[in-house]
């Protein structure tokens, strides 16, 4: 991958909530030349290999932070120490979540709840934080990964299409709350992704790859868009899934 200096985008620190995600370090891959960049994510001290493809990319500093996601009572002192140590931030990317496992969910309600704690609760609070920030200075951007899961919410993997319908939904308002402040939401609904977290599933049609979504998102970030689906053929394909008869609907795989 050959990366370029990005056009368009508001200046400021890259900030991604999840650092180690495949597709949150490709976007800040994208987004690196001539920026700083904050990864924040459990573990934080081995995330070594992510700095070194950063700063070769073009970062002029790259700070791993310690961040739990499910800690919602942390984030206002994280978020604001993360601003106040290392720069307004320009990009906050939400790429952290968790598939949690469907089966486990519809026996064990704690595991239900774990997993739209994560997808749902936890990324409304971190939303919430950053868009009073940004609101405040008048500028900055985020990015908010949806799915296509959450576009109709299937039997097979509703535990997980529920919390991502939920955010989908808050994430659509949130954006037009924010018109006219000059900060921008991003909403992008991916389909299937092969990568570490879909490891050992069967790829769906029309599956991506986080390099190929991340340069999607890239991409609707310069061109200010409210939404993108990636790939794009999916969004005639779930307009057209939503007039299927829930009869046929409820035996579709994941």
């Amino acid at each position: 991958m050959v990366v370029r200096r990005t056009r368009g985008i508001d200046p400021g620190t890259v900030l991604v909530l999840g650092g180690r995600s495949e597709i949150g370090l490709q976007v800040a891959l994208r987004l690196a030349p001539g920026r700083a960049v904050v990864l924040a994510a459990r573990r934080c001290e081995d995330l070594d290999a992510e700095t070194a493809a950063l700063t070769a990319a073009g970062a002029t500093a790259v700070h791993p932070v310690e961040f739990d996601a499910d800690d919602t009572a942390s984030h206002p002192a994280l978020l604001g120490k993360i601003a106040a140590d290392y720069g307004p931030i320009g990009v906050a990317v939400l790429a952290f979540g968790v598939l949690g496992d469907q089966s486990r969910a519809e026996a064990d309600p704690a595991h239900a709840l774990a997993v739209v704690h994560t997808d749902y609760t936890a990324q409304i609070s971190v939303l919430t934080i950053l868009a009073n920030e940004m609101r405040s200075r008048g500028s900055g951007r985020l990015v908010v990964f949806s799915s296509v899961a959450g576009v109709r919410v299937r039997r097979a993997n509703y535990v997980y299409g529920s919390a991502k319908a939920g955010l989908d939904g808050f994430a659509s308002g949130l954006a037009d709350a924010l018109h006219g402040s000059g900060v921008h939401l991003l909403l992008a609904r991916p389909g299937f992704v092969v990568g570490k977290m879909t490891e050992g599933m069967t790829p769906a049609p029309f599956s991506s790859t986080p390099d190929q979504v991340a340069a999607a998102v890239v991409t609707a970030l310069g061109r200010r868009s409210a939404r993108v689906w990636i790939p794009g053929i999916l969004r005639p394909v779930f307009f057209g899934m939503r007039l299927l008869p829930q009869a046929v609907w409820r035996r579709l795989p994941r």
